[in-house]
């Protein structure tokens, strides 16, 4: 490790343009520097660019030189002899993702002062996305000056998350959260917009009864596979047709689309674990291409639906269940999965997957849920997963990233 005093720091400034770093590289050579750290990034088309050196005898003539050559290239220069070690920041343990409409600077004021409460220092802050949501990534050290972690960062993020109305997620940075590879989806509420069984429940003119059924079992009040008995069992009579007339009509929740077929040209498996019905959602299954599908299945005779479903119902532990079961199917950790609800009956579901985001969700899911979206698109699961804006742009145009 090198000693501050023998280390330049090289720090540029200005208008992006090409042939910057270009120049610089030739004039350091000609010096023959030796590079022990360079960090660049362009903000808006405005170019920083910095280069730790170790320190030369003619560090004066090396100044003077460098000044010279940015001065051609219309770049400003900021030299810092004896600057900070290379190797004397750890590396970051942890990525926090921010994501809000809009975040303001007061919002991004409160969130830096509480880690700086707590000890995080924030090492690197970058943008990921501007749509539909603006994103912004910190890249942080969530360890003290002796290495140990520093408890309570996720509470106390959560707690601002709901004050100040943006979504904050908060992950370690391990190799397990780089190599994610299956994603399962709740589909009512989650997926799509509504309940299924409400829209088949209009039909038979029992809407009103049913949704107050579902807003109990989403909330954790009554058990989920009674609740489902007692609102299938208001379709006893209906003509099967009507299956096909809700399929036809269910509206995907807004980045669903983007989602799915992001996260699938990056290679992830994508399954359905749901609480409504096969019959409803084998269709958007299919158009979406969807890997796996677990859901419950409608008992229909004659024609009709008897009110009553076949097999196994898929509820709070049968989610889970699936989700063992896709993953043990795929050959991938659970530590490699992640899971996406939004009610109570998705708890088991979101607790062994290795990373559970909350969509839109109930409180008795969220207060378990590792991350919440509470923004009403999608898509805002790939940025929490550290997917950015232009790499989703580049993905759907079928571009390398």
């Amino acid at each position: 490790m090198k000693n501050q005093a023998s280390t330049v720091l090289v720090t540029v400034m200005g208008r992006d343009k090409p042939g910057v770093t270009s120049a610089l590289m030739a004039t350091l050579s000609e010096y023959n520097a030796v590079l022990l750290d360079v960090e660049q990034v362009v903000i808006r088309g405005r170019l920083i660019l910095a280069v730790l050196i170790e320190r030369l005898t003619r560090c004066g003539q090396l100044v003077t030189a460098i000044e010279e050559k940015m001065a051609t290239v219309g770049m400003d220069v900021d030299i810092e002899i004896g600057s900070d070690p290379v190797g004397s920041t750890p590396f970051n343990t942890h990525s926090i993702v921010i994501l809000g409409k809009p975040i303001t600077a007061e919002a991004f004021s409160r969130i830096a002062g509480a880690l700086a409460e707590m000890g995080v220092n924030i090492d690197i802050i970058n943008g990921i996305a501007d749509y539909p949501v603006t994103g912004l990534r910190l890249e942080v050290m969530g360890r003290d000056a002796s290495g140990q972690r520093i408890s309570g960062v996720r509470r106390r993020l959560a707690e601002l998350s709901n004050e100040l109305g943006v979504d904050i997620a908060f992950e370690p940075n391990v190799l397990s959260r780089r190599a994610q590879r299956l994603i399962v989806f709740d589909v009512d509420s989650t997926l799509i917009q509504g309940e299924v069984i409400e829209m088949l429940a209009a039909h038979a003119g029992k809407e009103a009864e049913v949704k107050e059924i579902t807003d109990r079992a989403m909330h954790g009040e009554i058990d989920f596979a009674e609740s489902l008995r007692e609102r299938v069992a208001t379709l006893e009579g209906m003509p099967a047709s009507i299956i096909d007339e809700v399929a036809a009509n269910i509206k995907l929740t807004p980045g669903a689309r983007t989602t799915i077929r992001t996260l699938q040209r990056l290679g992830f498996k994508c399954g359905i674990v749901s609480g409504g019905f096969t019959q409803v959602v084998k269709t958007l299954a299919e158009e979406l291409k969807f890997d796996f599908v677990r859901a419950n299945v409608l008992e229909i005779k004659d024609g009709k639906l008897t009110g009553k479903v076949v097999g196994e119902i898929v509820d709070r532990e049968g989610k889970a269940k699936a989700l063992r079961e896709f993953a043990e199917q795929e050959r991938v950790e659970l530590s490699q999965t992640i899971a996406v609800g939004d009610g109570a009956n998705d708890i088991d579901m979101l607790n062994t997957a290795g990373m559970g985001i909350a969509f839109n969700a109930k409180p008795a899911l969220r207060t378990v849920a590792d991350n919440s979206v509470n923004f009403p698109y999608l898509d805002e699961i790939l940025f929490m997963l550290g997917i950015t804006c232009s790499e989703v742009e580049a993905l759907a145009n079928h571009e390398d990233v």
